[in-house]
């Protein structure tokens, strides 16, 4: 099957070349383990059956979060996770966007606009949801950053799933909180959302512009003065943002699927490219705004414009895009939810809900941790490792010519 590592491999040293200015040492790494990944660079072992004899070889994987081949194995592990914290309430999927005069300020300035993005996400939803108009509880949830469109295009938006309920402080006599439910397939005012993470984004980024500053281009020399920055905001303060909410999922199953797709979902899966030419790379993607068939298309690109696509989308190193909050926090994670099942009276005899076959929908399945052993593909017996290598020198790996 074709894969992005080809595309690397045969085009990324003349991009290398003739880009050396546009590429920084994060990319240059992300190239370099996803052209690495199951190679004999990275090292591997060799796997005999004990029954048949058969011998197979097994290269270990980069285990990159931009790499497509990686995010299976990643998947599964932190759904395992995932699934022993849902609760026995509705859950509902919540999407924040950046408007594109805001993502040209985020594109030179990542790590700070893109936590000051989820970091105003999460504020919005829980000052809403405490409001006694609208729910009058804490609630909690999971938010997961992903900077792409379809196209691979520039696209900062937020994707959060949160229980449709949540925890409300009463009198001591009568147990000292109460878990409440939100309305039947109705989370949070979507409108009211919108305007106050616009505002509170707003906010913010004119505090740090005029704290720490911006990095901007040259397009936007004119940002770097007050008056200047504080104009261009004036249109985006008066549009209307994006915040939209989906309808509310069946079950936990589907809680499941719909975390493995879009918590470990990269720029682009493997399965999406059409071919990889000398001139030319053939994806296909969806255009949302069309129904059917016709929303289906491939796009056609140089090698070195998708190259640029898909760099623009690795994040800066340490930058956290999964992240919890409210009683999903890490702190008191395992306390509030026990307390949460309590209140909503779930018995702890419950099954635990099976992840279906859907729940890996664009990640690829073979990737596994290199210390796991397979069945034999022909009598079915356990492989047995009976030789290992490790990786090339590191330098090797991850060509750094900065």
């Amino acid at each position: 099957m074709l894969e992005v590592a080809d595309v690397f491999r045969h085009h990324s040293a003349a991009y290398l070349r003739d880009h050396a200015d546009r590429v920084n040492r994060d990319q240059r790494r992300v190239i370099g383990a996803i052209e690495a990944c199951r190679t004999a660079a990275l090292g591997g072992h060799v796997e005999e059956c004990g029954d048949c004899g058969q011998v197979q070889i097994a290269y270990n994987s980069c285990r990159n979060r931009h790499c497509p081949k990686c995010q299976g194995a990643a998947a599964r592990r932190w759904l395992e996770e995932r699934r022993a914290e849902l609760l026995d309430a509705p859950y509902f999927h919540v999407v924040f966007t950046l408007p594109a005069t805001i993502a040209e300020i985020a594109f030179y300035n990542k790590a700070v606009v893109y936590g000051l993005l989820m970091r105003t996400v999460t504020d919005t939803l829980k000052t809403i949801a405490a409001d006694t108009r609208h729910l009058g509880a804490e609630i909690g949830g999971i938010t997961v950053l992903h900077t792409w469109g379809q196209t691979l295009s520039h696209h900062p938006h937020v994707h959060c799933i949160v229980p449709g309920g949540g925890l409300a402080r009463v009198k001591p006599d009568e147990g000292g909180e109460r878990w409440i439910s939100c309305r039947p397939g109705f989370f949070l005012p979507v409108r009211v959302l919108a305007r106050l993470f616009r505002r509170l984004f707003l906010e913010r980024l004119a505090k740090v512009h005029k704290v720490s500053g911006l990095v901007l281009p040259s397009t936007l020399v004119a940002l770097k003065t007050q008056a200047g920055f504080k104009s261009y905001l004036e249109p985006v303060a008066r549009m209307d943002w994006i915040v939209y909410a989906k309808p509310p999922f069946g079950g936990p199953d589907q809680v499941l699927s719909y975390l493995s797709r879009y918590t470990h979902r990269v720029a682009i899966a493997n399965s999406r490219l059409v071919s990889c030419e000398a001139d030319r790379i053939r994806f296909r993607y969806k255009n949302y705004r069309q129904s059917g068939r016709r929303r289906f298309k491939t796009m056609t690109l140089e090698p070195t414009e998708f190259i640029r696509r898909f760099l623009q989308h690795v994040l800066p190193k340490g930058f956290r895009r999964i992240r919890h909050f409210g009683f999903f926090a890490n702190g008191h994670r395992t306390q509030k939810i026990t307390r949460i099942r309590c209140l909503i009276q779930k018995t702890n005899d419950q099954p635990e809900p099976e992840p279906n076959d859907e729940s890996l929908a664009g990640t690829d399945r073979t990737c596994r941790d290199s210390t796991t052993s397979l069945a034999c593909p022909y009598c079915g017996g356990i492989m047995q490792r009976v030789f290992e290598w490790k990786k090339a020198p590191r330098r090797a790996c991850w060509p750094d010519t900065s």
